[in-house]
């Protein structure tokens, strides 16, 4: 996987990636009929978003063919035999579907090959070092809205892990705890409450500019209507 500095990009259905390089699990590559237990070599170079579904990887082979849209369970590092890494179901890797058509890939310095522990559904802690992170939004006011991406009691990231057992994960923050030695040092999980409310700085309705044509125009109090 690529350590380099990412910028965060916008995109539409389909998003450019930190490369991974990694195993793919052959049986994905025939509809899961045949090839079982049987991975060859692959570069996972992006991803697919599609709202209500898992988020599908794309991948190239050592033979030149690219196979799109794949969950994350089809993949594994390397460096790993693949009788030593256990099979997972979807989501207990992957915790949500993709929010909305338009995701967000982003690397975040702070946390750039930190290990971290997600909580799974098993109640167990998986542990793992960090990749990167899937966002996502609703860009396009002219199209409906209908998805929950920035709701924000709804809204979900996706965390991309390598874990420690040789599988990926992507997991969102209310699930993970990261580990920065030097500031990290509290061993308490946090009773935080989801956040409901939608912060705006125009939606007081107190206060004015000066209608004037001045470069440093004046901010003025509304009076109270009586």
């Amino acid at each position: 996987m690529g350590a380099n500095k990412w910028i965060i990009i916008m995109a539409y259905l389909n998003a450019n990636i930190p490369p991974m390089y990694s195993q793919i699990r052959r049986e994905y590559l025939y509809d899961l009929k045949k090839h079982h237990g049987e991975v060859e070599d692959c570069i996972v170079f992006g991803l697919s978003c599609i709202t209500g579904r898992a988020i599908l990887w794309h991948a190239i082979m050592e033979n030149g063919a690219i196979f799109y849209r794949l969950p994350i369970t089809a993949f594994i590092q390397r460096g790993y035999e693949p009788k030593a890494v256990p099979t997972r179901r979807l989501d207990e890797l992957q915790l949500w579907n993709c929010f909305s058509y338009y995701p967000a890939v982003c690397s975040w310095d702070i946390i750039q090959g930190t290990a971290g522990k997600y909580i799974g559904k098993d109640k167990k802690w998986h542990h793992g070092k960090y990749l990167f992170t899937v966002d996502f939004a609703h860009p396009e006011s002219n199209i409906l809205d209908t998805e929950h991406s920035e709701i924000p009691h709804e809204h979900k990231c996706a965390h991309i892990m390598a874990l420690d057992d040789g599988n990926y994960a992507a997991q969102p923050n209310n699930r993970l705890i990261w580990d920065l030695p030097s500031f990290t040092v509290k061993d308490n999980i946090p009773d935080w409450k989801v956040q409901t409310s939608e912060w705006n700085v125009e939606d007081s309705g107190q206060w004015k500019t000066e209608d004037t044509d001045k470069f440093f125009y004046e901010i003025e109090e509304k009076k109270n209507d009586k």
